[in-house]
């Protein structure tokens, strides 16, 4: 299958600084994509080199087999064939909404470009909007229709930057479900950038995890969680905590809470020291376990609490309870360690 979009070994600096290193990734039709991590990793930048806003200084970029962007040559974004929704949706506040989302359809008759703009106004739930200015909209509703505008020309690629983040966060979580939903049903092609990584979950079929300018990490949200391939991606992906142990055999381990025999083997010398990884789900609530926590903290999330537990040893962990199971500060409540996955990084 030929990708729409196919980044080669990219490179992009500014001045003499290296912001994207030797980034690939390839998109076929239909797929939603996001570029997560923190802040200054290079995320933004590929998004721009894609959209033609910034040049690379090696590799290429192709748009449905078309080398659109390479050393010496970037093909200008007007002339891509791209949808963008900025971060702060550049919608232009002496237009109204009709004028807003049909600005990229002036190619089409007027009985077309209307037609066109009354059905994606439909599509994103806004049909009643038409004469509304921007300044008569709320944020969830200025989103949408800078989303209508991007695919009102029907795209080869849509481009997302940060797109939730002037939202508070009911409705970034709101509206990632509903813009996923709005972009499958249209057969779209996307990519969103985001340091959420509830966004990129919400929203993505496939993650592309950056760190220093490189993807460290493409897979799929389960994947990331469960199986990071290196230290940053299983620090940066979910909640967890960290014990330091001893490599046993190629799958156990002995931790603090005792040895722990997984699901994956590792061929580092017996005897290695390691770091495994803890998530909130391998510590399980057990009126009959043999482990007791002390409550340092709690977070209430609604149908489950997460609980900082402190250990007789010192050692803190964190723990999801079922929100019906409340214990105050200082109480002591029993547990059991049960991870599912042995996740472990040599130190």
């Amino acid at each position: 299958m030929q990708p729409v979009l196919d980044v080669k070994n990219i490179e992009c600096r500014y001045q003499q600084r290296v912001a994207v290193h030797d980034v690939s990734l390839r998109i076929n039709d239909g797929d939603l994509f996001s570029l997560l991590g923190p802040s200054g990793c290079g995320k933004t930048t590929v998004l721009r080199a894609i959209a033609g806003f910034e040049s690379v200084s090696s590799g290429n970029i192709s748009l449905r087999n078309e080398i659109v962007s390479k050393a010496g040559f970037t093909k200008p974004p007007e002339n891509r064939h791209i949808g963008m929704v900025f971060q702060d949706y550049a919608l232009f506040p002496h237009m109204d909404v009709q004028d807003n989302v049909g600005f990229g359809l002036r190619h089409l008759s007027a009985k077309d470009r209307n037609q066109r703009i009354k059905d994606i106004l439909k599509i994103v739930d806004l049909s009643d909007y038409t004469d509304r200015y921007v300044h008569e909209l709320s944020g969830g509703q200025q989103q949408r229709i800078a989303l209508a505008r991007a695919l009102a020309p029907k795209p080869d690629l849509v481009l997302m930057d940060e797109p939730f983040s002037n939202l508070d966060v009911e409705m970034r979580e709101y509206l990632s479900q509903e813009v996923r939903q709005i972009l499958k049903s249209q057969g779209a092609t996307g990519i969103l950038v985001t340091h959420d990584q509830l966004e990129a979950f919400a929203v993505a079929d496939h993650i592309g995890v950056m760190d220093k300018g490189e993807i460290v990490q493409n897979d799929t949200a389960y994947n990331l969680y469960h199986s990071p391939n290196n230290y940053f991606v299983a620090d940066f992906i979910g909640q967890g905590v960290f014990l330091e142990g001893t490599l046993l055999a190629p799958d156990k381990i002995e931790t603090p809470l005792g040895i722990i025999a997984g699901d994956r083997a590792y061929d580092w010398p017996r005897g290695s020291k390691v770091k495994l990884l803890i998530r909130p789900d391998d510590i399980v609530h057990d009126e009959q376990g043999n482990l007791v926590g002390e409550v340092c903290n709690k977070a209430f999330k609604g149908a489950e609490i997460l609980y900082t537990l402190r250990l007789s040893s010192g050692i803190e962990v964190l723990s999801l309870f079922p929100s019906h199971h409340n214990y105050e500060l200082k109480e002591r409540v029993k547990i059991n360690f049960a991870p599912d996955h042995m996740v472990a990084f040599k130190v």
